[in-house]
């Protein structure tokens, strides 16, 4: 799905929630309560650039997500996608889908003055578009031509210094920043993504989604594991965020839970 749609219902529902002050007496108490029940739980984490102003809503948000959309709809119909449709039917899918992503990994490795990885991406995407059926086939891999991890627009604005910005939980989509918003919109600017249909997007997204969504099966006891599973979910999205506005390289700073959340951005990194 474009993240257009949603990131205006985000910036509308951002609007409502700065019209409220700390010290506006209609302040919900059950909010404050909440908020004051997970404060030392949060300090556990202490995830670098974490900027949570709408944590009440998130929270609320987690909860649909993590108790009824995901267990009742997502798990079971992407487990149910990796587990029927054919291997070579679901490769060559996940291979299209992800050549069209290659343009906009070109112009944010430029962007982020990474020049080498800007020719990968383009000798992927010339090969596999020429060689592969338009993508359906990974030819580059095969030629030992490997991909690196996408670059986002998002991933560029925050290696120049732009913050993540106010983060947000999405009901079936899932985290997204101010940041990763906005850059995703600008991706979608870039062909051939822009040569995408609402429907065709959505697809796109849906595909994806279930892809990822079952290979972190494994990783689910380290979620229910955690002291909180919304902070563990929220800092583990942002230190993957801040590692990918660096290049790739790493950060001086850790989260104070590395043993849970190293496992757990790797597996995250891959897609």
């Amino acid at each position: 799905m474009k993240r257009i749609t949603i990131f205006s219902l985000l910036l509308i529902l951002g609007l409502t929630g700065c019209a409220e002050t700390p010290n506006d007496e209609n302040l919900n108490q059950t909010t404050v309560e909440t908020n004051t029940d997970y404060q030392n739980t949060e300090d556990d984490y202490n995830a670098e650039g974490v900027y949570d102003p709408f944590e009440g809503f998130n929270r609320a948000m987690w909860t649909v997500n993590y108790d009824y959309l995901d267990p009742y709809i997502a798990r079971p119909v992407s487990l149910a996608y990796v587990d029927y449709v054919p291997s070579p039917v679901r490769s060559g899918i996940r291979n299209f889908l992800s050549n069209l992503d290659e343009p906009a990994s070109i112009i944010n490795s430029l962007i982020m003055l990474d020049g080498e990885q800007a020719v990968t991406h383009f000798n992927r995407f010339w090969i596999n578009s020429t060689f592969g059926l338009f993508g359906l086939i990974d030819i580059a891999t095969a030629a030992d031509i490997r991909k690196p991890g996408d670059r986002a627009f998002g991933d560029s604005m925050g290696y120049h210094g732009v913050g993540n910005g106010p983060y947000f939980m999405v009901p079936m989509y899932g985290p997204v920043t101010l940041r990763e918003g906005v850059g995703d919109t600008v991706d979608g600017l870039y062909f051939p993504l822009n040569l995408l249909t609402f429907w065709q997007s959505l697809g796109k997204w849906a595909f994806e989604g279930m892809e990822d969504r079952a290979a972190l099966v494994s990783q689910e006891p380290l979620l229910k594991d955690s002291p909180d599973p919304y902070v563990f979910t929220r800092d583990a999205y942002i230190q993957n965020k801040n590692f990918r506005a660096t290049g790739g390289k790493s950060i001086e700073e850790e989260p104070a839970d590395e043993e849970y959340l190293d496992e757990f951005l790797d597996e995250v990194d891959d897609y």
